[in-house]
């Protein structure tokens, strides 16, 4: 395999993810492999926790067992990803170590069905954090109006948060704000604990094309179609423009002095959906220092293939901002499309996790016949 995923940290400031977990990973030393040839973390989710359990027999014998010993599906689900999330912390520790605990995370995501419940999100979360107790996982919470209180309060619990589903720049802001704002409580009540506290932004990517081209593609004008393929890459260069904005203020430099990591902007969501698209697009358009780009296997070996590395996210930002602006001439209300994302997305985990749950629901009434 090529240097490049090395390159982008090496050069570019840049981090590499893998989107994905599934238990051979572990059991046959892929995740060793895959971490040696330059990927710095890892992400999950309950899309790709249902693929994983679902597709494999390499659950069931764990299965079994929770369920003999009386375990609820539910509880057993957990049990099932937990096992995975330790094995991939353990992979990583010795990155996050050495990295001064830069990298080296895994991210594990609070129950989907909670993301309109700020209360419970919260609630879920800290136990969640208690139960792995490790200090390279990531807490994964949606960005949704009422999580933002829950990651301001996990921040200033000393808490890592991955922030998940960010799809609009106003959400950006209240998401770093609500960073910003739980590290000040957190320099209050325990100071030393802020330079311990890691956080990611997780802004979704190719998504934002997907919806933005149908629009424009509706619209049918030449000026319409020229935008198509623009919009994701537009608005992740404004999201970073803002990023440099926040983490530069004298707000941000009075918590510098406490030892505070600036909340990373991570790119989600990089697979190209459109076959029209080059396959590394989302990866190509988006590097530069103090990121995370989180990629699916297949834009691990396209990047690592024929992947370009330059700095990219600080470049053509007067046209990625006039581009930006101009959508809405066509009938582009990015309001609408950034919530409808919202929706869809928390939509589309929380039917992933009841689906396995009623799997796994189906399997144990089986073993207890």
């Amino acid at each position: 395999m090529s240097d490049r995923l090395k390159r982008l940290f090496s050069e570019y400031g840049q981090s590499p993810w893998l989107d994905n977990l599934k238990r051979s990973y572990i059991t046959t030393g892929e995740l060793d492999r895959v971490c040696a040839n330059g990927i710095r973390g890892l992400t999950s989710n309950p899309t790709i926790f249902q693929k994983a359990i679902q597709g494999s027999d390499e659950y069931t014998e764990q299965f079994k067992s929770l369920i003999s010993s009386n375990t609820s599906p539910l509880d057993s689900y957990w049990e099932l990803v937990l096992q995975d999330i330790h094995g991939a912390l353990d992979v990583f520790a010795p990155l996050y170590e050495s990295s001064g605990g830069l990298d080296g995370f895994v991210s594990v995501e609070v129950d989907p069905s909670l993301a309109h419940n700020g209360e419970q999100t919260l609630k879920a979360a800290r136990q969640l954090d208690e139960r792995v107790n490790r200090d390279n996982v990531m807490i994964k919470i949606p960005a949704t109006a009422e999580g933002i209180p829950a990651i301001r309060a996990m921040i200033s619990e000393g808490r890592n948060v991955n922030v998940t589903l960010i799809f609009s720049l106003e959400r950006y802001q209240e998401v770093m704000d609500a960073y910003v704002q739980g590290l000040e409580l957190l320099a209050v009540s325990a100071p030393s604990k802020v330079a311990r506290v890691a956080s990611v932004a997780s802004f979704f990517i190719s998504r934002v094309d997907t919806d933005i081209d149908r629009l424009l593609e509706d619209n049918g004008s030449d000026d319409a179609i020229a935008l198509c393929g623009t919009a994701a890459v537009n608005q992740a260069k404004l999201a970073y423009q803002m990023f440099e904005n926040t983490f530069s203020s004298k707000r941000w430099s009075d918590l510098v002095k406490h030892g505070a990591h600036v909340q990373r902007p991570l790119w989600a969501s990089t697979s190209t959906k459109n076959p029209k698209y080059p396959d590394t697009l989302y990866v190509d358009s988006l590097i530069g220092p103090n990121t995370v780009n989180t990629l699916p296997d297949s834009t691990v070996d396209a990047f690592s293939s024929r992947g370009s590395l330059s700095l990219t996210i600080t470049k053509g930002i007067d046209q990625a901002n006039a581009q930006w602006l101009q959508l809405k001439d066509f009938g582009v209300n990015v309001a609408d499309v950034a919530a409808r994302l919202e929706r869809d997305g928390v939509k589309s985990f929380q039917s992933s996790f009841d689906e396995l749950i009623s799997v796994l629901i189906a399997k144990a009434t089986e073993l207890n016949r």
